[in-house]
């Protein structure tokens, strides 16, 4: 992130930094993390698992509906945006 300038000149979309030690500011993170708990539990080595299973894992939580995007699942938005 530290070419976010050029990102945000770029895409005209701002870069948004949340303080340290606030993680209310970082909802949509807090609950991504929680949801990658269910596969992988805290302190476990992303190195211990197959690219497979990794891409599983990613595919299930970007097909999966979120309230925050209006029960639309992050990828349903992501073509949304790509074909807008």
């Amino acid at each position: 992130m530290s070419r976010h300038h050029e990102f945000t000149a770029a895409t005209g979309i701002p870069v948004y930094f949340c303080d340290p030690g606030r993680p209310w500011q970082r909802g949509s993170n807090e609950n991504t993390n929680g949801l990658l708990r269910q596969y992988f539990p805290k302190g476990t080595s992303l190195a211990n698992h197959t690219r497979e299973v990794l891409a599983v894992a990613a595919s299930q939580l970007n097909d999966r509906p979120r309230k925050v995007l209006g029960w639309e699942s992050p990828l349903q938005r992501l073509h949304q945006l790509a074909n807008a």
